[in-house]
């Protein structure tokens, strides 16, 4: 490396689980010291931290969105205490206000 430049990724070599791959992976320095640590921490090794975030990303991908679904907010069966109608409903949000 020429003197003066900063190094700012680390290259890790990775293996993977079922068949044994080895790839290189450049990870921002400041990266590699969290999850260094992380994994130290956790007693499991860097590899297994690696496989852990790549198949937590591959499986959110993998996962049907769904549709939105609102949360139901009613009143329950009494409801607003009487039938409303949307004539009525409109009047009472807009009393006061000039037309």
């Amino acid at each position: 490396m020429p003197s003066g430049s900063s190094r700012c990724h680390t290259t890790v070599l990775v293996s993977m689980v079922a068949w044994v791959v080895k790839t290189t992976v450049e990870i921002a320095d400041s990266l590699f010291e969290e999850a260094k640590a992380c994994a130290e921490s956790r007693g499991v090794p860097f590899r297994h931290l690696v496989e852990e975030g790549l198949r937590t990303v591959v499986q959110r991908q993998q996962k049907p969105t769904g549709r939105f679904r609102l949360r139901d907010c009613s009143f329950g069966p009494v409801g607003v205490g009487r039938k409303v109608t949307w004539a009525e409903m409109r009047a009472a949000l807009y009393e006061g206000r000039s037309e």
